[in-house]
């Protein structure tokens, strides 16, 4: 019995242990299996965040690349938006300016056609006049007529008080016609006036204000040599006056009735003609003969040009000592000078003023008369003009002139 049960418990010991290295064999290769799998999805998880991860850096790479590109694509917006905005300011100045010049043309036009027919009127007012005049005349021939035959008789006295009247009544039209033809040739110089300025709006209106100023700016930074200022030929006819020849000085042509600024050909002293810029004030006409403003014009120059003149009358010049000379030698003048600095405030200075000829280098001679300024000229009295390549002062080892960059007058 005890081999029997001895035989039964190592049997059932068999099959325990059979069945339990089954279960231990299932159990190890499900494990090894579920460990496979789980490996192989983590190597794949592994891949996957590596390229998730490289596709991250390239999308940065390429936010920050459009990033950029945007920010370029914006700057180059505001860049063109305020090039926009500036140009926008422009056009709408030049549009008021230009609306300006229109409303003056049409300003201007509508008094040239006022001025017209004042003319007009005139002229048929004239006509009358001659018309009665010529009646007068004949009237008077025949008065003649009968004082002629009545060369051994006395007139009678009714004809004497009449030839008397007739006499008074054609002095009367006589004096209003030349009245007239003053009044005539007056509103023909008005009339040249207006239309010079018309000239000169069209001008303005047709090239455009901005191109205007464009070739002004463009012309003031070429530093060109300014222009020497020629005389006018001799067959120029003057703008102010019909039958009396060219006026002397701007005083002249403020007296015949032209009250605008302005350059006008002037012929002094018997002279050649020349224009000169004339300054016209309320009380008297100036004849300028220098104008400095901003420096744009080189006042550098040798003796030649000072004496023939250079620059632009309508902005800086320098008249010419020979201009200058002419215009001295026809009766006592005054000498303004007019001094600004940079902030505006303006003084002013006024001499009695002679000048010499070229024999004695045009030798200067003042005397102050009013000023709002201590006299800074009276040392410069009886002095010689000088410049960098004549040197006419009294210093020998020295020349003013070139070492100031311009000219001097040196006491002789």
């Amino acid at each position: 019995m005890k081999s029997h049960y001895l035989l039964l418990f190592l049997f059932f010991s068999c099959t325990f242990s059979s069945k339990a290295e089954k279960e231990d064999a299932f159990t190890f290769s499900h494990t090894s299996t579920e460990m496979r799998s789980r490996f192989a999805m983590l190597d794949d998880v592994r891949i996957l965040a590596n390229g998730l991860l490289q596709l991250g850096h390239g999308l940065k790479d390429f936010v920050h690349k459009t990033k950029g590109q945007i920010n370029e694509i914006f700057n180059k917006l505001n860049i063109f938006d305020r090039s926009f905005y500036d140009l926008s300011l422009q056009t709408n100045e030049i549009k008021v300016e230009e609306e300006q010049l229109k409303r003056t043309t049409t300003i201007l036009q509508a008094s040239n056609q006022e001025i017209k027919n004042m003319s007009l009127q005139i002229y048929s007012k004239i006509n009358e006049i001659q018309n009665d005049r010529g009646h007068l005349e004949t009237k008077l021939g025949g008065l003649e007529e009968k004082l002629n035959g009545l060369t051994h008789s006395l007139p009678q006295a009714s004809e004497l008080k009449e030839m008397s009247s007739l006499k008074n009544v054609i002095d009367s039209q006589d004096k209003n016609i030349q009245d007239l033809l003053k009044v005539v040739g007056e509103q023909h110089n008005q009339l040249d006036h207006q239309k010079n300025q018309i000239k000169d709006l069209e001008e303005k209106l047709g090239y455009g204000v901005f191109y205007e100023n464009a070739e002004k700016s463009f012309s003031s930074k070429q530093g060109d040599e300014p222009r020497t200022m020629q005389y006018l030929p001799n067959n120029t006819t003057n703008k102010t006056s019909e039958n009396t020849g060219l006026p002397a000085d701007c005083s002249d042509i403020y007296n015949r009735g032209v009250k605008t600024s302005g350059v006008y050909p002037i012929k002094p002293n018997q002279s050649e003609p020349f224009n000169v810029y004339c300054e016209m004030t309320e009380e008297a006409g100036w004849t300028v003969i220098q104008h400095r403003t901003d420096g744009s014009v080189d006042f550098d120059h040798p003796w030649e040009k000072y004496e023939h003149g250079f620059g632009d009358l309508e902005r800086e010049f320098w008249l010419g000592l020979e201009k200058i000379y002419s215009i001295s030698q026809q009766r006592p003048f005054i000498l303004h000078i007019d001094l600004a600095d940079w902030k505006k405030e303006q003084r002013f200075m006024e001499y009695t003023f002679t000048l010499e000829g070229r024999e004695q280098d045009y030798t200067l001679h003042l005397s102050q008369v009013a000023g709002e300024l201590p006299d800074s000229m009276s040392n410069h009295t009886g002095m010689r003009f000088s410049t960098k390549d004549r040197d006419n002062d009294n210093k020998e080892d020295s020349n003013c002139a070139e070492n100031y960059s311009g000219t001097t007058l040196t006491r002789v």
